[in-house]
């Protein structure tokens, strides 16, 4: 992919246009492939986050799209997908320079997959049960009775940095869908591709103040944004360490969540598994973008009669893994997203080392060509790892992955439970009935069978336990973005006919 060289500027998007931060403040968006400057963006504070709050709200109660019938929301998304494809090429830039993703995965997958994700939310859109009609009961007398469902009012979205414009697009498609306004904060490391998203609804026909973007650190603008009096609905992807303080902030005037958190995703490699296909999906379902994904299978549990050959070929192929500059058509693994990640995943394997934990292959910082200034780590495995280890029980959200030994089913699923986490599984054999069986007792949002990271807009994604709550995409990710309203209305005309009321009378 051809590099601009020069330094990129934004603002922040709100009510419609771009408008600077009110301080005049900016600050740095950093390539963690090179370690430069691709970007100043403005640094927004309080009062942003209250000027974009304000537009939101004015928008949404005007009902300039709150109000707007469905079908012609569902117009306007499906005109934002095809701006979306028109600046395809911008949108995948923005993205790799800024988050590390290498351009084979963003322009193969992540650009289909929000458009993807409008195209089934307007299709959604035509067939969602907005009024439900209960059935008439004889007693307390004849009635009618619907539940409504609409929409909630103004949404916030505070978004982590590993894939900037899906988890951005999570929240702001079903927010739109369901007629909302929302005010997107996304990572700092991150807001480049946010930001441009933000113009092309604009461009598509979403309306001045309906989706806002504010750039800026988490600690302010993000609090800010949750404690905020005219926000009535908080999603946040991030740390769940993050997601607790957001539950504590929001408690304070009772703001609906949802938390998307972390995860210590469990593969169980039974003994009939076809090696075959598993052992470059193991990879493919912890390496892929550096292992920076929530649901990673970071820990593979790998029977005892087939541990030693699953060991073994994990690292000779992990070692094949093309390692290099995202823009790069031919790198497989990019960049960790910054210095101070950097180091964290380093020293996560080097308590590995110190538990008594075998490191197979990997381990060290890699120099790339041309990238000399950044932050690439060797895709690493450890063996004989026990599941107390602290690289088995912590998100290191790095290249790291943990190998345990188990000796029948059941001990398997004991140790793929034993986690604060829950939000994706997965099982790798040739016996389909045993994998549904195992599913079952699996404590976790997603299971997947003989594959890793297949997502589905059509499907629901959330987690069990400290991994959150909520679900995003998916028919379910509507409904958290609606109020649900019951309106009864009396068929009995004459006072005389209410007996219930002599229980005052």
């Amino acid at each position: 992919m051809e590099t601009v060289t020069k330094t990129l500027e934004f603002s922040l998007f709100v009510n419609g246009r771009w408008q600077p931060a009110k301080s005049g403040e900016t600050f740095d968006v950093v390539n963690p492939a090179t370690g430069e400057v691709v970007a100043k963006v403005a640094k927004a504070d309080v009062n942003d986050v209250d000027a974009a709050v304000r537009a939101a709200r004015t928008a949404f109660e005007s009902g300039v799209w709150s109000r707007l019938a469905p079908e012609y929301r569902a117009l306007i998304l499906l005109n934002f997908a095809k701006k979306i494809l028109e600046n395809a090429d911008e949108l995948v830039y923005l993205e790799v320079i800024s988050s590390g993703g290498t351009v084979r995965r963003v322009a193969n997958s992540d650009i289909l997959q929000i458009c993807d994700l409008l195209q089934n939310a307007a299709k959604f859109l035509k067939e969602y049960p907005y009024v439900e009609t209960l059935p008439s009961l004889p007693f307390p007398g004849p009635s009618t009775n619907q539940v409504w469902r609409e929409p909630i009012g103004v949404c916030a979205a505070i978004c982590a940095w590993n894939f900037p414009m899906l988890l951005a697009m999570w929240k702001v498609v079903p927010a739109l869908a369901m007629g909302n306004a929302i005010v997107v904060k996304p990572a700092s490391n991150t807001p480049l591709s946010t930001l441009k998203l933000a113009q092309l609804a604009a461009e598509a026909g979403v309306p001045a103040g309906v989706f806002n973007v504010v750039a800026g650190p988490g600690a302010s603008v993000g609090e800010a944004l949750v404690t905020h009096p005219e926000v009535d609905k908080v999603a946040f992807t991030g740390s769940t360490e993050v997601g607790r303080r957001i539950m504590q902030l929001a408690a304070g005037s009772v703001k609906r969540v949802t938390l998307e958190l972390g995860g210590k995703s469990p593969a169980i490699v039974l003994p009939d598994a076809d090696l075959h296909v598993a052992i470059p999906g193991i990879l493919f379902g912890v390496f892929l973008h550096a292992g920076q994904i929530c649901e990673s299978g970071t820990r593979v549990l790998v029977h005892d009669d087939i541990y030693d050959e699953v060991v073994q070929r994990l690292a000779e192929l992990a070692q094949r893994i093309p390692i290099g500059n995202p823009l790069s058509e031919t790198t497989g693994m990019g960049p960790v997203i910054s210095m101070k990640q950097f180091e964290t995943i380093l020293e996560y394997i080097e308590s590995g080392k110190a538990e008594g934990a075998r490191l197979v292959c990997g381990g060290q910082p890699v120099r790339v060509a041309g990238c000399e200034g950044g932050c690439f780590i060797e895709p690493t495995i450890f063996a004989d790892v026990t599941n107390d280890m602290k690289i088995a029980r912590e998100e290191i959200f790095g290249p790291v992955l943990s190998v345990i030994r188990y000796r029948d089913v059941k001990e398997a699923v004991s140790i793929a439970n034993d986690t604060i986490y829950g939000l994706a599984a997965g099982i790798w054999t040739r016996d389909a009935n045993e994998a549904f069986r195992i599913a079952r007792y699996l404590k976790a949002g997603t299971i997947w069978i003989n594959d890793w990271h297949m997502l589905r807009s059509d499907a629901p994604f959330g987690g069990y336990k400290q991994s959150g709550f909520g679900r995003e995409m998916g028919k379910h990710a509507l409904d958290e973005y609606t109020q649900v309203k019951h309106v009864h209305q009396s068929l009995v005309h004459h006072v005389e006919e209410r007996p219930w009321y002599q229980m005052l009378f």
